[in-house]
């Protein structure tokens, strides 16, 4: 039981650094469309303001625009899978820590049960 024990220990050392993983993607994809929203808006501000050159190059700043709030909806389509994806290492780590767990415990109830039997064993054997 032990040799179960040790396996699902691994696993679920493996599977809470692939959530990790997944966390971090998470947080760049989210920090990625928090910029390139920025970015967009950096961009209106410079078409809006006196003097600019966007009388000038129209297509450049709405071409500039629209890139940029592409990029965000894509990474905001990106930040999105990778939380599924982390709620999903989420999940699998729960069932593996609960199997580990009673893994565990049944090996911990074994040692009792073999220390018991060892000592009534003992008590009445003939000396």
């Amino acid at each position: 039981m032990a040799e179960r024990e040790k396996r699902l220990r691994k696993l679920l050392t493996v599977q809470e650094k692939l959530k990790a993983l997944h966390e971090t993607r998470h947080a760049g994809h989210v920090a990625a469309a928090a910029a390139a929203h920025t970015d967009a808006e950096e961009l209106v501000t410079r078409f809006d303001a006196e003097g600019s050159m966007a009388m000038t190059f129209p297509d450049v700043y709405n071409r500039g625009i629209a890139t940029a709030l592409g990029k965000e909806r894509a990474n905001l389509r990106l930040a999105e899978t990778e939380a599924q994806r982390v709620a999903i290492a989420t999940a699998r780590a729960n069932m593996i820590e609960r199997a580990w767990r009673e893994a565990s415990r049944a090996d911990e109830r074994s040692k009792t049960e073999r220390d018991l039997l060892e000592l009534l064993a003992r008590k009445t054997a003939p000396t």
